[in-house]
């Protein structure tokens, strides 16, 4: 893809309030977090609903819905934008993008909205997003994995024995 396709990308799809149909999305996952602490993702339908809720324009445009659905998620092949602002949990399932998760590697495009294309009454949710649930997911690969906090779970069982004589021992006198 070239770069005039993207900048076409960039500058095209609008509602009549001005947002690009990407940072819609993206606001309105937002806001459904911000609503509801206590989930971690939401379906494309509630994303659109929410988005809906917005006086943006009286309806939602379909833009708004493919960017949920596919254009701005971030596990997913770039088709065509490389948006990495929600992240698929599951088959109709959506989240915002955190910093560090997986991504298709193709996807170097935004991640959030910028400040100056969005109004002001939504700066309020990049800030949370910076300092709250970006924060999060650097938390989250920080604090260990319960897995392999199982590593060497009982090895005293066969201290000083190797792991082939440990299992021939237990075997022994098995017919």
């Amino acid at each position: 893809m070239n770069g005039h396709s993207v900048d076409l990308l960039e500058a095209a799809p609008r509602n009549p309030a001005g947002i690009r149909v990407a940072d819609q999305a993206w606001i309105a996952t937002a806001l459904l977090h911000r609503e509801h602490p206590e989930r971690q993702d939401f379906s494309i339908e509630e994303i659109t609903d929410r988005a809906r809720k917005e006086t943006w324009s009286t309806e939602v445009s379909p833009g708004v819905k493919n960017h949920i659905s596919y254009h701005a998620v971030a596990n997913k092949e770039p088709n065509p934008s490389h948006h990495r602002m929600l992240y698929a949990t599951g088959r109709g399932i959506r989240r915002l993008y955190r910093p560090g998760d997986p991504a298709h590697p193709l996807r170097k495009g935004k991640i959030i909205p910028r400040r100056d294309q969005i109004p002001p009454r939504y700066h309020f949710l990049l800030d949370w997003y910076e300092n709250e649930f970006a924060m999060a997911a650097s938390d989250q690969r920080t604090s260990p994995d319960p897995i392999l906090g199982l590593l060497g779970l009982g090895s005293e069982i066969w201290a000083g024995e190797s792991p082939d004589e440990y299992v021939r021992r237990l075997r022994e006198g098995w017919e």
